[in-house]
């Protein structure tokens, strides 16, 4: 199947000169959908993983399936304020500032092997961050897991030398 027919290009969105990836077009197809959850989990399903972690909003599209799919539990990691118990929190660059990710500390204990799933990896800033998260609460990243990789923009540089699988690739 070839997952790019179902992405929706969307041009000058959120600024000129962007060509937005647009993923809604892919996971309002259930069969699609389940197809590429599917694909996902065929290629890290290897690793031994025992937990999926997916960045808010879209690594919860991705990932929550996927862990399911695998027999695992999911670990949300969110915008800073958003989780109500106690919490690591890790900064991180935007554009135009910064922004805080957080997990609850006892989402993840030490040893667990972690896969992070999410939409998109393009400058990798929030997957790196994420990754920070998981190692400070002693967990271990074994991959990083995405619908679609924007190449030209490196993230795979910011993944800390963490296997990375990209069901498509820009």
């Amino acid at each position: 199947m070839n997952f790019k027919d179902y992405i929706r290009i969307i041009p000058d969105f959120p600024q000129p000169g962007i060509r937005f990836k647009d993923i809604t077009t892919l996971i309002n197809n259930g069969e699609v959908y389940r197809s590429a959850i599917e694909a996902i989990k065929s290629a890290v399903s290897d690793k031994q993983i025992d937990l999926v972690a997916g960045p808010e909003a879209r690594g919860f599209i991705i990932g929550a399936p996927l862990a399911i799919a695998l027999g695992v539990g999911f670990v949300p990691i969110r915008k800073s304020g958003k989780l109500p118990g106690a919490v690591v929190e890790a900064s991180y660059d935007l554009e135009y500032g910064k922004d805080k990710l957080a997990v609850h500390r006892d989402a993840i204990q030490p040893g667990q092997r972690i896969l992070i799933a999410d939409d998109l990896l393009a400058t990798g800033g929030t997957i790196a961050t994420t990754i920070n998260l998981i190692k400070q609460l002693g967990g271990v990243p074994v991959g990083a897991a995405f619908l679609i990789e924007l190449g030209y923009l490196d993230g795979r540089d910011k993944m800390d030398g963490l296997d990375v699988f990209s069901l498509m690739s820009y």
